[in-house]
């Protein structure tokens, strides 16, 4: 049975310390493994370096350029993703892009780009449209229909308006 009093060191987990400094016979005297002169050879030196010439170190950093806009970027959709997940004839609105996984989320709004081919005749509302992708969807047939972010936001709060002033002038007869 094993226990604290038997166990036995693996073969080769037992390595001895390299002995510094006890004369030149054993190939390691005089400067102990580390040369001559500098900050290295002294004590401290191989873990505490201290930084010299600060200068050319930050001009080997390379500069971090521009900055984050705080104006949130649109979603882009490709024609040629229309092209996959659609059929044709189809209307091809916001919430059918975002239920087709083309679209992480449609709070700042869609623009539908030009990269690939369109051959079928699809009706597609987007907030923006690249002038190539205009005219892909209207040369396959289709129509390109923009629809601000904000448009779907008025229509309800529009509607919930008209049936306020419906609801006072049916109280007042």
């Amino acid at each position: 049975m094993l226990s604290l009093d038997n166990l036995k060191k693996l073969k080769g987990t037992d390595k001895k310390s390299k002995r510094l400094g006890r004369g030149n016979a054993t190939g390691s005297g005089n400067y102990s493994t580390r040369g001559m002169k500098g900050q290295r050879s002294r004590s401290g030196g191989k873990s505490g370096l201290a930084l010299r010439s600060i200068k050319s170190y930050l001009l080997g950093i390379p500069k971090v350029r521009g900055f984050k806009s705080l104006n949130k970027s649109q979603e882009v959709v490709n024609v040629g993703d229309l092209e996959k997940n659609f059929s044709s004839g189809e209307t091809v609105n916001i919430r059918a892009m975002l239920k087709a996984g083309l679209l992480l989320t449609i709070a700042n709004g869609v623009k539908v780009l030009a990269d690939g081919k369109i051959t079928k005749n699809l009706t597609v509302e987007a907030n923006a449209f690249s002038k190539g992708a205009k005219e892909k969807i209207e040369a396959a047939g289709g129509k390109a229909i923009v629809v601000s972010v904000k448009k779907e936001e008025d229509k309800k709060i529009e509607e919930t308006v008209d049936n306020k002033k419906e609801d006072k002038s049916e109280e007042t007869k």
